[in-house]
């Protein structure tokens, strides 16, 4: 039987806030809430299997994903990986200067907002040259402002926003063969200066 996975796992270890400022370690992470093999996630990147594998190594060295099982395919066999957490914190008490600390937190964030903002680019291309002359692909997409005082404050809305997001996915997401899933990307940053 698997282990329950966490709902939060604080990153206290240098080493392990390193691998993760790669922003395709993000991405392969938020797939693994289920167990899922190379060839896998490498299908929803839209990666190479062995890319995704070298990156897989990398997160299961530093004790972010674990090896959960294997599966016969074909002639194949995978090896199946979780996350060990839905998501990741890095903790003040890393050993690091804090204006490292925080330029890790940005800078992270802002890689992954990058490649985030590519993959909607790529997926929408991607859904309007394979969809049907009239064909309506469902999707939704918002865009709000919203005014944050303080680095508390801040904290405190993109918890308790990753909370609810959370919440609402678990709430309407039924695993059914027959249906594909959907993307959700979210991403909170602070209006550029024009």
């Amino acid at each position: 039987m698997l282990k329950e996975i966490q709902d939060s796992y604080y990153i206290e270890l240098p080493e392990q806030a390193t691998v993760l400022l790669n922003p395709l370690r993000g991405e392969i992470i938020a797939q693994l809430m289920e167990p899922a093999s190379a060839a896998e996630v490498a299908r929803q990147l839209g990666e190479t299997a062995q890319r995704v594998n070298y990156h897989l190594k990398a997160l299961e060295k530093a004790g972010l994903v674990h090896k959960v099982g294997t599966r016969q395919v074909r002639n194949l066999v995978e090896v199946l990986y979780r996350a060990i957490a839905k998501t990741f914190v890095l903790a003040e008490s890393l050993s690091m200067k804090p204006e490292t600390l925080q330029r890790l937190k940005d800078q992270s964030s802002l890689a992954h907002l990058i490649t985030t903002a590519e993959r909607m680019k790529r997926d929408a291309m991607l859904l309007m040259e394979q969809s049907d002359v009239n064909e309506i692909i469902p999707s939704a997409s918002i865009q709000l402002q919203v005014h944050l005082g303080g680095e508390a404050h801040r904290q405190a809305f993109v918890e308790e926003y990753t909370a609810m997001v959370q919440q609402l996915v678990t709430r309407y997401s039924i695993k059914s063969s027959e249906d594909s899933p959907y993307q959700v990307l979210l991403s909170v940053y602070p209006k550029p200066k024009e």
